[in-house]
């Protein structure tokens, strides 16, 4: 028996709340995504987020609290050893990941990259090392040109990127030659994602276009998605959500340029899905703002997804529920350019939900996926626990 006929739930990506006790193990102890974010902007406000319960969090800084919030509030523990985006994502749903994907601090190795140049017949690679993709297209884009030669970067997560000019490799080219590296990189180099990172030449700068796309590796096919969708429900996926699972479990896709194309997709879904999730990713707190050290930018893009925020929940019906939470983060104040080992908000709001229920701190990610299983009246995933009893 079902509580909810719909989840819309939304993963503000990177958007963390601060370090993680094992922080330091992953040398970001002292990180606070949101709290930076708060910090770079003067008259930074979230009124939509404060009433649900984003500033009454524990923990929360940069965000202050209300008297009286409307949502179910809490944060989530990262359970999964890792920091990235499908970490993060296949805990949401169920995935426990012990063993950490590999990682490449010096480069791929030869027999790794010989075998991506013969089998997607280039005339070679440029780069492959640890890198900014701003920063490496800028310093190899000329080079990239006059040679046809893809470059190839990673960085402290399990990535294999590939970058190329839209006017030497158009983007399904692009994402051909993606395939065949993600069909190579198996067993022991078997990686999170590959990555087509697309750029075009403005000027005398070279900048990345709107058609990047994840080729993940496949998850576990036991997880809340496919629980859903084996159910007879929609998983209808926004944003990055079907390259982040590789399209397991997901009964209908569209791709986002940024994110508010993500909310304006995210609305249209409402006139389409009638029961199961609507799962969105909203990627450029990360992809733009956070990997960039933009803090300012960082809080600009979430007052402006606030914004959308307080639209989206106006067309909310009797029988939904809305999830916002994030899935790792990436300090826009911090050292370097990566993820870091930080808690995630977790917010539930519905007309069927008790209001102003302080969740404190949950165990895992996977405490999201437990209570839209339950709320949607499915297969329980094996990892986490719901708190529906708290929040019903």
């Amino acid at each position: 028996m079902s509580i909810a006929e719909r989840v819309i739930w939304i993963v503000l990506d990177s958007v963390g709340m601060g370090a993680m006790p094992d922080a330091g193990r992953f040398g970001d102890e002292g990180a606070n995504t949101i709290k930076s974010a708060a910090g770079a902007c003067e008259g930074f406000r979230l009124p939509a987020l404060r009433r649900l319960g984003y500033g009454n969090i524990d923990g929360m800084e940069g965000v202050m609290p209300v008297d009286s919030p409307i949502g179910c509030y809490g944060r989530l523990s990262e359970l999964s050893n890792g920091k990235d985006t499908t970490i993060g994502h296949w805990e949401m749903i169920g995935i426990e990941t012990k063993e950490p994907f590999p990682t490449y601090p010096d480069g791929f190795p030869e027999t790794i990259v010989d075998a991506f140049i013969r089998e997607a017949k280039l005339p070679g690679i440029l780069g492959n090392t640890v890198a900014s993709g701003t920063v490496i297209i800028n310093a190899l884009g000329d080079e990239h040109l006059s040679t046809k030669k893809p470059i190839i970067y990673t960085s402290a997560d399990s990535v294999f990127q590939i970058a190329a000019c839209e006017d030497i490799y158009p983007p399904e080219r692009l994402y051909e030659i993606c395939r065949i590296a993600r069909r190579l990189l198996t067993g022991e180099n078997n990686v999170a994602r590959v990555i087509a990172r697309p750029f075009v030449k403005e000027g005398d700068a070279y900048v990345r276009t709107a058609n990047r796309r994840d080729f993940s590796r496949k998850p576990d096919a036991e997880n809340l998605l496919t629980y859903l969708k084996e159910a007879g429900q929609s998983v209808y996926a926004v944003g990055k959500i079907e390259d982040i699972f590789d399209g397991v479990g997901i009964t209908d896709a569209v791709h986002t340029k940024d994110n508010m194309d993500g909310m304006d997709k995210t609305m249209e879904a409402l006139d389409l899905v009638k029961k199961g999730v609507i799962f969105t990713n909203l990627v450029e707190f990360d992809s733009k703002w956070g990997h960039r050290r933009d803090a300012k930018g960082y809080a600009e893009g979430l007052m402006a997804f606030d914004e959308r925020l307080s639209a989206l929940m106006e067309r909310l019906l009797e029988s939904d529920v809305l999830v916002i939470t994030a899935d790792h983060g990436c300090d826009p104040a911090f050292q370097g350019t990566d993820h870091t080992r930080e808690y995630v908000p977790v917010l539930y709001y519905g007309q069927r939900l008790k209001s102003g229920v302080n969740l404190h701190t949950g165990a895992s990610f996977a405490d999201i996926g437990c209570t839209v299983a339950e709320l949607l009246g499915v297969k329980q995933p094996k990892v986490g626990e719901s708190v529906v009893k708290r929040i019903k």
